[in-house]
């Protein structure tokens, strides 16, 4: 007998909830049901398939108050938050079925060596989807529904810690009449996990989770080679120039680390700020980050959420004092609080040089690492040394000159110019380096695992 998937409320530490996790026969019995009902699916219309993503987007609004009451629970994600995430997902819906047609109708071509040629985009299978706690609905929404645009099938193995999120998505999307089984939940561990992904009706496999999971599930797809999609940690960088909106960059730079209490892939996380600004930055942005109360998720005037479990709050710390030992500098916070809950509170490092971790690798919480660079270029050159590539963001005046560093300096797959924001659907998603490969959104995730089959006709 296994043991149970248990939810734990983290702003008191209490027990939520336990759900029987599925054996290695019952998982594998889910899979072939879930290729069954893809069998049907795969030869809908796309007009079809559209029709239940706006009907599963109108489900998700219906839904929304009890969704992201779940969520916050589940995870301790500030309710206005929630509540955002369930409204991007409903978008998700509505762009996917808007756009999906199109860019999965067929295209004629002019082959030299037939009379006629066309490109089909057809579905390949079962994919299997590895999802991480932070954004229960969101992590999900971004490769089921593509897929399911696609025509393909999904599996969805969720962190045990939003287990009853994961569950509650597979109810809107049948409700809003999606067929039995072709979103199936599996509520299994990782040794299940790994023959999962060899079942020979798993055709692909996405992970949104560390570099060191990637690395893993990559090897593991390849042995059978199965595509996968990977999108990974990051460190992303935000520069503030000599010439930048320093209230800005500082209001913007704070709740760019703290957005979903500091626990987000593409939350701002190093900030190299040059020379001509750093003190005034530094002054305005370490009390942006003070004037965030840590507090119960359900109150509407709490700045930053708890933790989402116990063992990330004591990974975070243990990161926090080895960069202290390292000769970084405490300017605010840095302290485990008394009392119940996961709390830690927003915290600033300065002095950073490479070596630390609040330098080389991800901080997964409310802590922003500065970085004091000597001039525009050194920022741009420290932005850069990092082994993650998934977002970052430059601070100027001069917004064409931003752009232009975007564009040809910037080595991630996502800039932000002047903002913050952690994704939009009309435009692609995902990064390089260690922070991992392929696209979602835009109209780059129904082609992830899509055939792109050539016929020639002679």
């Amino acid at each position: 007998m296994t043991d149970p998937a248990i939810t734990i409320d983290p702003a008191t530490g209490n027990e939520l909830q336990r759900y029987e996790r599925m054996g290695e026969g019952a998982a594998k019995a889910a899979v072939d049901r879930c290729h069954e009902a893809f069998d049907q699916w795969r030869h809908t219309t796309l007009e079809h398939r559209a029709g239940v993503l706006r009907a599963i987007g109108r489900r998700l609004r219906e839904r929304k108050e009890e969704l992201a009451e779940l969520m916050s629970r589940e995870v301790g994600k500030l309710i206005g938050d929630s509540r955002d995430e369930v409204e991007l997902c409903a978008a998700i819906c509505d762009y996917t079925a808007e756009t999906g047609p199109r860019e999965l109708a067929s295209e004629e071509r002019d082959p030299a060596n037939a009379s006629r040629g066309i490109i089909a985009y057809a579905p390949i299978g079962v994919i299997y989807g590895i999802q991480p706690w932070n954004f229960p609905a969101y992590q999900v929404i971004r490769y089921a529904i593509a897929n399911l645009m696609t025509g393909n099938g999904v599996l969805l193995k969720h962190a045990e810690n939003c287990t009853g999120s994961g569950l509650m998505l597979k109810e809107i999307f049948e409700e809003a009449g999606l067929p039995n089984d072709l979103f199936t939940v599996l509520v299994i561990d990782h040794d299940v996990s790994d023959t999962i992904i060899a079942h020979d009706k798993v055709r692909g496999v996405t992970l949104t989770g560390s570099d060191g999971a990637g690395s893993i599930v990559a090897e593991q797809a390849g042995k059978f080679n199965k595509k996968t999609v990977l999108e990974l940690g990051s460190n992303d960088a935000y520069i503030v120039l000599a010439d930048a909106d320093v209230d800005l960059a500082a209001k913007t730079c704070a709740s760019g680390r703290l957005y979903n209490n500091g626990e987000t892939c593409i939350n701002a996380k190093r900030f190299i700020v040059t020379e001509a600004v750093y003190d005034e930055f530094m002054e305005k942005f370490v009390a942006a980050m003070e004037a965030a109360k840590p507090g119960d998720p359900f109150d509407e005037d709490t700045g930053i959420g708890p933790m989402a479990r116990e063992d990330l709050r004591e990974k975070l710390h243990g990161q926090v004092e080895e960069s202290i030992d390292k000769g970084a500098r405490v300017v605010t916070g840095c302290e485990i609080p008394e009392g119940n809950g996961w709390y830690y509170p927003p915290s600033v490092l300065a002095d950073v040089e490479p070596g630390p971790p609040a330098y080389d690798d991800e901080l997964f919480g409310p802590v922003a690492s500065v970085i004091r660079a000597a001039n525009d270029e050194d920022a741009m050159r420290l932005a850069n040394d990092s082994r993650y590539g998934l977002g970052g963001g430059i601070f100027s005046k001069d917004e064409e000159r931003a752009i232009k560093l975007a564009e040809q300096h910037f080595d991630t797959g996502m800039v932000f110019v002047n903002t913050f924001g952690v994704a939009d659907p009309t435009m692609p998603f995902g990064g390089v380096k260690s922070s991992g490969y392929g696209r979602e959104h835009g109209g780059f995730g129904v082609k992830e695992f899509a055939n792109a089959k050539s016929i020639f006709v002679g």
